[in-house]
């Protein structure tokens, strides 16, 4: 499991003037940069968490990353995540994707916007993969970009923060 805070406590009592997002990693994506290289690249987990932080710290963001192999606790750190007041989750369910209703429900009950990511296609591997339980939820999907797709991902979350009023709603853009 790995866990990485940058620039605030655990524990939020109120939402932030800052935005809050919270990049999650499923099963396995502790081995990325060994793993089948040919599917998934040579970034290591670590590669990519640097850098969204990084970029995180640039926006004036807070990004948070967290990966997990269990289940149960990317579930209990999607309801923390409400707790945090967090404001967006970029989430790579890895193989929980195509099987975990009970991850998807946490990320319903929740009501966290969310991008999913997949760093192969999952549309031109095998044919188990290309069900996901969580497109139909999520904001938008990213799949098949690599390590970049996470970076499209946060870019999008950051933007979409950056356009809410202070009470938290979308702002509208006036048709010209």
């Amino acid at each position: 499991m790995t866990t990485k805070r940058t620039g605030r406590s655990a524990a939020k009592s109120a939402p932030s003037l800052h935005p809050h997002v919270l990049v999650m990693h499923g099963p396995n994506l502790n081995l990325l940069g060994s793993r089948e290289p040919r599917h998934y690249g040579l970034a290591t987990l670590d590669d990519i968490n640097r850098a969204l932080v990084g970029r995180g710290e640039t926006a004036g963001a807070h990004v948070e990353t967290f990966q997990h192999n269990h289940e149960g606790a990317l579930i209990d750190r999607v309801h923390q995540a409400a707790r945090d007041h967090v404001d967006f989750i970029v989430i790579n369910p890895a193989a929980y994707t195509h099987s975990s209703i009970a991850l998807r429900d946490a990320l319903a009950a929740t009501a966290i916007p969310f991008v999913e990511v997949h760093l192969s296609n999952i549309y031109a591997r095998e044919s188990f993969r290309h069900h996901s339980y969580f497109s139909d939820l999520a904001v938008g999907v990213v799949s098949g970009l690599g390590a970049h797709g996470y970076e499209l991902a946060l870019e999008y979350a950051l933007r979409h923060l950056q356009n809410r009023t202070p009470h938290g709603s979308q702002k509208t853009e006036k048709a010209h």
